[in-house]
């Protein structure tokens, strides 16, 4: 048997005979697990204390009792000298059934406190007990505050209260590059672009302050003493600054540093593009990790409480996290708005719709966090559409002020209509998200009222045309003014027939990435791509006409005989082959080396200049070729294989003749 001897200081009021009393020796010793007590020659077994306290306790329910029995006075001492054998050789959590019994002391003299009247009592015993409070306290700190130093990963198991997080890989997922010049090309752009990848895969863990079982446990008695003393406050205060100091820290090193709205105004778009990269990230693993880890850490703690006092904790802390992401977005917003931003605010107000839910739906939330939350999140969102509608109208604007006069070399595709395609064509990937949008601006634009669409109505209509949504009816608009400028663009070309292949090559591009994209052929619709289409087929008659026309009419046959025996005029006849052979030749020279830079459209070009050329002189070949065959320079072959050099974009030379 061990014994503990000490003395109880008591304050210099009060009467003698309680002094004198307070300030007698007490021993104590632990037999077999349970706590002797020695005091004026007699001895006290701890479990027999507590009963004669309890059975003081339920006599006297009010704080209108005077005489202090000697039962309290015992347990008074007794949990003082226990706090100071605490804060010499052990922590709290070491000792099982000694910690059980400080407990089960503390919890007495609590309720002692409570109905105690006479003023050295209640003071000699709420200074003991304020003691055992501040006792309580540091061991709550000592277990809460955070390793200095750790680089290894805890498991996930059963025994462990586990709050993780992990670094993104340095890649980026789609949707992260910028339209931010208009000499885009295809290959920089989303067509080529890797699918979307978690950027959490295969990643060391990093650890996020974590606690066992038996610490959880320990936390767990300490939070009832303390609440059930009273020290409710003071308990909180603490596990709320710790906790809040923790998610902070995490998130730093997750990347995420909170940062005032003015510095987000300020910063280029460059460097913020990666910290909203990073804050989606955040958000999203707060939302459906952490916050979950966190609640479970809570309603660990808090079990024996009622649970107004673990939602009070958790919905602050959370409110404190999920204002600090909305101030982010919110400082986003003031940027100065062009259509290149567009896809970040879309990943923004994606983030955040996913986030409401998680919130609204969570019954650990107090109800007046939910709403506040709620009208927060609401309000960033809408600056977030309003900003995201307005970009669409900086690409209207873009389209329309687009008045360069200088032609697309060899009437490619221009870069212009690339930018816009590929800009509308990656929109579609968010095409529900902005249906969502464009409908929400509708709401709030009041002139507007009237004119809502119901964006979850895609059906068709009889000749094709989808039931057009706002978000529909917007890249019609685009669509139409992309239409205007490249018919305005077409007319620098003083060729009329490089003018048809500027504006066939165009419109094919345009069509193929609409027909390329199932939610942007949906928006557009059947209908659209038929006159679109259609337009292509006008704008390849068009170019023939101006091309080919003049050339076929080399090989006519007329007034190249002459004379009652129909003999043939070797001039006329050498003249006609000689038109043809220049005519063809400077076409060839010219238009191999314009682009098509669609096989298709090229082939099909081809196609239709040999059925058109090659009959018509097989034919003039044929019928007059006898006689005058030093005036012949293509054979029917030699003109078909030249055709197959037309719209390449190389200056290819005229050495295939007949040898």
């Amino acid at each position: 048997m061990m014994d503990k001897s000490l003395s109880f200081s008591s304050k210099n009021n009060g009467t003698p005979k309680l002094r004198r009393k307070l300030s007698e020796q007490l021993s104590w010793e632990i037999d077999n697990g349970d706590i002797l007590i020695h005091n004026h020659h007699h001895n006290h077994n701890l479990p027999n204390v507590l009963e004669e306290v309890d059975h003081f306790l339920h006599i006297h329910t009010s704080n209108d009792h005077k005489v202090v029995p000697e039962c309290v006075i015992l347990l008074t001492k007794l949990l003082d000298s226990m706090i100071d054998k605490y804060n010499r050789s052990s922590k709290f959590g070491q000792d099982p059934k000694g910690d059980k019994s400080f407990l089960d002391i503390v919890d007495r003299i609590s309720k002692v406190c409570n109905i105690l009247n006479t003023s050295t009592a209640l003071d000699e015993t709420s200074s003991i007990l304020e003691k055992a409070m501040r006792f309580l306290e540091k061991d709550l700190i000592s277990i809460l505050q955070p390793r200095k130093s750790t680089n290894t990963s805890i498991s996930n198991n059963n025994n462990t209260y586990e709050f993780q997080i992990k670094t993104p890989k340095k890649t980026f997922p789609r949707k992260t590059f910028s339209f931010g010049s208009l000499n885009l090309h295809d290959s920089n752009l989303v067509e080529n672009g890797s699918p979307m990848e978690n950027p959490y895969e295969d990643e060391e863990d990093e650890e996020f302050p974590s606690f066992s079982q038996e610490k959880v446990s320990i936390l767990n008695k300490i939070a009832t003493a303390m609440i059930n003393a009273g020290y409710d406050a003071e308990f909180c205060m603490v596990f709320a600054n710790f906790r809040r100091n923790a998610f902070k820290t995490a998130l730093q090193r997750f990347g995420y540093d909170i940062m005032n709205m003015e510095d987000i105004h300020k910063m280029q778009w460059e460097l913020l593009e990666g910290q909203i990269t990073t804050w989606n990230s955040v958000v999203k693993h707060c939302t459906t990790v952490l916050f979950n880890a966190e609640r479970k850490l809570y309603d660990s703690l808090f079990s024996n409480q009622n649970t107004i006092i673990s939602h009070k904790l958790f919905s602050d802390l959370v409110r404190d996290v999920i204002i600090q992401f909305l101030n982010f977005a919110q400082g986003v917003v003031l940027q100065k708005p062009s259509a290149e931003k567009l896809f970040k605010f879309l990943d923004m107000y994606e983030t955040l719709r996913d986030m409401e839910p998680v919130i609204k739906f969570d019954d650990s939330y107090e109800e007046q966090c939910v709403k506040e939350l709620e009208y927060e999140t609401a309000t960033t969102k809408s600056r977030i559409v309003e900003v995201a509608v307005a970009m669409f109208f900086y690409l209207e604007n873009s389209i329309k002020s687009d008045n360069q006069r200088i032609a697309v070399p060899n009437g490619a595709i221009h870069p212009l209509c690339r930018y816009v395609m590929n800009y509308v064509k990656y929109a579609c990937e968010y095409r529900d998200t902005l249906e969502q949008m464009f409908q929400v601006h509708q709401c709030i634009d009041a002139n507007k009222e009237n004119h809502k669409f119901n964006m979850n109505d895609q059906s068709k209509m009889e000749d094709g045309t989808p039931n057009t949504s706002a978000f529909a009816v917007q890249l019609m608009t685009i669509m139409d003014l992309l239409d205007e400028n490249i018919e305005r663009k077409s007319r620098l070309y003083r060729d009329q027939a490089l003018r048809y292949i500027f504006l066939m090559n165009n419109g094919r591009y345009i069509v193929q990435k609409i027909k390329g994209c199932v939610e942007l052929h949906e928006s557009m619709g059947d209908n659209w791509c038929r006159k679109k289409q259609s337009s292509l087929r006008l704008y390849h008659k068009s170019y023939q006409r101006e091309t080919w026309t003049k050339v076929i009419q080399c090989l006519n046959p007329e007034n190249i005989q002459v004379g009652g025996n129909n003999k043939v005029s070797r001039q006329v006849l050498k003249e006609r082959f000689k038109c043809f052979n220049t005519m063809f030749e400077e076409i060839h020279k010219t238009q191999s080396t314009w682009v098509v830079s669609d096989e298709q459209l090229q082939s099909e070009l081809r196609v239709s200049i040999t059925a058109l050329v090659i009959p018509a002189y097989r034919s003039f070949f044929g019928r007059f070729k006898k006689g005058v065959d030093k005036y012949i320079k293509y054979h029917p072959e030699d003109i078909e294989a030249l055709i197959e050099d037309l719209f390449g974009g190389n200056s290819t030379s005229m050495s295939r003749r007949r040898t």
